[in-house]
């Protein structure tokens, strides 16, 4: 079985949509792409190796699929990041698209079209998945629960408005912190993996106040 990785950049209100580029995506009048590309700096790319450090396929939503197919081919492999392009080059590329309209020209790709799809992959033998950006994927997989890792890169920017990394749906889970980094310029990275269940604790008193048995008493009358 495949062991499933979601990688994500993020901004400290949870936006990453379009982190890369100003015309990156433009979805709902987003107007801050390119916005984690002044933190780029060497902490954040080696963090991102460590993400690529075993081996690995991509598995993207077709926008980023998109987006990577149109940059990556044509990044010069001796010019910065050009390790990152490389691997690339050579590694097989899963693309979920349910309309199919997308165009998989780029070596090494494959069209999924659903999660049922990515469910059947990942119960193969093979490298990890890993997804970058993809948010519309990555909503389903955690609301299908086939998450088994997240890296997120955290930037010290908020954006107020953008697809955010997690939404209502998502399966709950613990998770345990396998590594973590903070850089000088803000970027805080957690390297996180799957646990268990949520865990619960309760700080209330023993005998509760009579304002709060008040209290409660207005939460269910208010549902």
């Amino acid at each position: 079985m495949r062991k499933l990785i979601v990688g994500a950049q993020v901004s400290m209100d949870g936006v990453m949509q379009a982190p890369g580029a100003r015309m990156e995506d433009t979805t709902n009048g987003f107007r801050f792409g390119g916005w984690a590309m002044p933190y780029f700096a060497a902490e954040f790319g080696e963090e991102i190796d460590r993400v690529f450090s075993e081996k690995f396929d991509l598995l993207l939503g077709r926008k980023t699929y998109e987006i990577f197919a149109a940059y990556w081919p044509y990044y010069e492999e001796d010019a910065p990041h050009g390790s990152i392009a490389r691997m690339f080059k050579d590694i097989r590329k899963y693309v979920v698209s349910r309309s199919g309209e997308v165009e998989t020209g780029w070596k090494g790709s494959v069209l999924l079209r659903d999660i049922a799809d990515v469910k059947r992959l990942k119960q193969e033998d093979g490298p990890n998945l890993v997804t970058q950006g993809s948010t519309v994927l990555v909503h389903a997989l955690l609301a299908s629960d086939l998450v088994d890792a997240i890296s997120i890169f955290t930037l010290p920017v908020v954006l107020g408005r953008g697809k955010r990394l997690f939404a209502d749906g998502s399966v709950p889970h613990s998770f345990k912190l396998t590594g973590s980094r903070v850089g000088s310029n803000g970027l805080i990275v957690g390297h996180y993996e799957r646990e268990g269940d949520v865990k619960l604790g309760d700080t209330s008193l023993d005998t509760p106040s009579d304002r709060e048995i008040a209290r409660q008493k207005r939460m269910k009358r208010e549902g």
